[in-house]
């Protein structure tokens, strides 16, 4: 059994099948598939069951998971702390980051780490709470930036806590408005993240709470392309108070949300608790911290 035979498994089993997984690994279908195959005369067991165009795990391809994504993760922090006896002269950070605030907050973090510490390797992935927390917990990502998480799975380091505006149509009744509730808002409907993104979660649950289900006029994973869907006059998008002030445009109002404070966008950066951390894993967070006490 060889590391690359279980990266090849893991990488099916979560990708959802051995094309994605292919173009993940860089490699071809047919390497990863033999792979697998491999792994599995290895272990002298079926580790996937294959019904049509669905893949689904045996009771030992679970075992191997489970056991196969500690082993990767035990691997990389023996490198990684190899790696640290470098004194940052090399290394490599796998950071998440949310789509969300990517240019407002974190484009000028990243590239001042990048500045700072041009010999370390940045893996970036962008994507969702939901997405990032995963990468996290499967040892994908060391860090992420994530909604504050309440799982005991993680440790997390505060990064920020922003209210939310409401981008509007300018001729929306509201528009004039220096506040709006959500209760206002339930005729207009309503632009959504994606599913991965948890402040869906907070809106739809804070939605209810204020009596009714909101109508959902959209969905996507890109900021400015709900701000110009609202342009065009198909909805609202709430949005932190950050990044909405940035997207303010010709046919776009800002209007400040005015709810209770649970309802609100707190970013922290996560970790899998009790893992080690990298000296490029501890610079970042101490450039975090030192942005946000600047």
């Amino acid at each position: 059994m060889e590391f690359k035979q279980l990266r090849s498994f893991i990488e099916v089993v979560h990708r959802g099948g051995f094309t994605q997984a292919a173009h993940t690994l860089h490699i071809s279908q047919s390497a990863v598939s033999k792979q697998v195959a491999q792994l599995e005369e290895d272990l002298g067991q079926p580790l996937l069951e294959r019904q049509g165009s669905q893949l689904h795990l045996t009771a030992a391809g679970r075992i191997v998971l489970e056991r196969g994504e500690a082993l990767l993760r035990q691997r990389h922090e023996l490198l990684t702390e190899l790696d640290d006896l470098s004194q940052m002269a090399r290394g490599e950070l796998r950071l998440g980051l949310p789509v969300v605030g990517g240019e407002a907050l974190f484009a000028s973090l990243f590239a001042e780490y990048r500045r700072r510490y041009p010999n370390i390797t940045v893996h970036l992935v962008e994507g969702g709470s939901r997405i990032v927390e995963q990468g996290v917990r499967s040892g994908e990502l060391e860090l992420g930036g994530s909604v504050t998480p309440s799982d005991p799975a993680f440790d997390y380091q505060p990064f920020c806590n922003e209210p939310l505006d409401a981008l509007l149509p300018d001729n929306h009744p509201l528009a004039g408005r220096d506040g709006v509730t959500l209760r206002q808002l339930a005729d207009t409907p309503f632009l959504l993240y994606h599913r991965s993104f948890m402040l869906n979660d907070k809106l739809l649950s804070a939605c209810e709470q204020a009596g009714f289900t909101p109508k959902e006029g959209g969905r996507s994973g890109q900021a400015d392309f709900l701000t110009a869907l609202v342009a065009a006059g198909q909805g609202v998008v709430l949005l932190p108070s950050v990044v909405a002030r940035g997207l303010e445009r010709d046919g776009v109002v800002r209007v400040p949300l005015v709810e209770p404070g649970h309802l609100r966008w707190d970013i922290a950066f996560i970790w899998r608790r009790g893992a080690y951390l990298s000296r490029a894993a501890q610079a970042w967070l101490a450039l975090v911290q030192e942005r946000k006490g600047g």
